[in-house]
């Protein structure tokens, strides 16, 4: 018999949302709220390959929950908000507590409310979504899927800074890793393509926000997000790794706060920063028309993902099954892909295949596919990720564990 599942993305001011009929994970409609706590604050729905934008004044996520049910009962797509069996939530930080999904609990909430120091602009809209769902659906299993839990398996060497080791023991200062539910989604796609489960991948999930993973045997051995998502690559606004000197010396030169300068290497900086522009499409357009900024741009972001795939194809021994682009940028960027292709290609023995490369992106007829040669020493593949197939798959299984269990009571 089919059961609805609902999957929540909640943010500061805004709560995304879709509906799906299991266990064929058919999605019946997706919703978002948007400009929660203000009086321009709209809603669009999207089902059937129509799109409804509405505009309504919500004013905190407990209003927004109520409007998102509303709309799920007035347009039938639910009969009773008894049909829905499980709700997923997207969490950011489940710190060193969670290396998997877990059924919230209070000890769970309490947990995630405890960590929001670590993550102070995605914790309280998470939180808000969670408890609100709760009030309105309080025996319907909630289900927490972190975004860092895939990488606990990283070794202490490779997780730990050098700092005091106190800080790392009563404050949990330590490299964390995010975009987790992507790189396992990937791993675990990769593991079926090659029929075993210890595979050894350089993931490069590049997208606004973008990181790398390194695995080996099939778990995560290296990231490059750190202690937030601010550390590792260049990314459309964040600014990637710097020399952490420069927060003390701007914060005197321009007479800025450490807030305000961390506020600027989180939503200033990056492509935006270098160029004005942080959509790679924009980027594009701009070089080709000879910007020497956006060329900049471009050629650093270019060189801070090289520069990682060298490290972890290090770190793997050269022993690399595959190296894989998703998520936005890497699944559409064809030339950015071959340039990072040719800048690696003498040193891992690895050819680009550019036929092939120039006939995947999402807006072309082939979304996935293998991009290097056959004679390569490994190989490099276009897979597009999916964040929500895995939030809906572990909500799934622990909703039907949890309602089993109250059943034989």
């Amino acid at each position: 018999m089919n059961e609805k599942f609902l999957i929540i993305n909640a943010g500061s001011s805004s709560l995304k949302f879709s509906l799906y009929d299991m266990p064929e994970t058919t999605e019946i409609v997706n919703g978002y709220i948007e400009k929660i706590g203000n009086l321009d604050s709209f809603y669009t729905l999207k089902y059937n390959g129509q799109k409804e934008e509405k505009r309504k004044v919500i004013m905190n996520h407990t209003d927004a929950v109520q409007t998102m049910l509303e709309e799920l009962l007035q347009n039938q797509f639910i009969n009773d908000i008894s049909e829905i069996k499980g709700i997923g939530h997207r969490v950011v930080h489940g710190g060193e507590f969670y290396s998997k999904s877990v059924v919230i609990d209070e000890e769970v909430l309490n947990n995630i409310r405890g960590l929001t120091k670590l993550v102070p602009l995605h914790h309280p809209g998470e939180i808000a979504g969670i408890e609100s769902m709760q009030n309105v659906m309080p025996n319907v299993p909630q289900i927490a899927v972190f975004d860092t839990a895939f990488h606990q398996t990283m070794p202490q060497e490779n997780f730990m800074y050098a700092v005091p080791y106190s800080w790392y023991e009563e404050n949990g200062v330590r490299k964390y890793g995010f975009h987790g539910t992507s790189h396992r989604f990937i791993t675990e796609k990769m593991q079926n393509f090659f029929g075993k489960k210890d595979v050894n991948l350089i993931i490069c999930h590049i997208g606004s926000g973008a990181s790398l993973c390194c695995v080996k045997d099939g778990k995560c051995y290296d990231t490059t997000m750190g202690l937030t998502p601010l550390d590792g690559i260049i990314m459309g606004t964040r600014s990637g790794n710097i020399d952490s000197s420069i927060i003390e010396y701007i914060c005197k030169e321009r007479k800025l706060s450490v807030e305000e300068v961390t506020s600027i290497l989180n939503k200033q900086s990056g492509l935006l920063g270098l160029a004005g522009k942080n959509d790679f499409r924009d980027l594009e357009k701009l070089s080709n028309n000879n910007d020497k900024k956006a060329k900049l741009a471009i050629k650093m972001l270019r060189n801070s993902i090289v520069k990682y795939i060298a490290q972890y194809y290090i770190e793997l021994n050269g022993q690399v099954d595959a190296l894989i682009f998703t998520a936005g940028i890497g699944e559409n960027a064809i030339n950015l892909r071959a340039d990072i292709i040719n800048s690696i290609s003498n040193a891992m023995n690895i050819e680009l295949d550019a036929e092939t490369n120039n006939k995947i992106a999402k807006f072309k007829e082939t979304q996935s596919g293998i991009i290097s040669t056959p004679e390569s020493n490994f190989k490099v593949m276009v897979i597009p990720t999916n964040e929500e197939y895995m939030i809906l798959k572990d909500t799934f299984e622990l909703s039907q564990q949890v309602n089993s269990k109250v059943l034989k009571k």
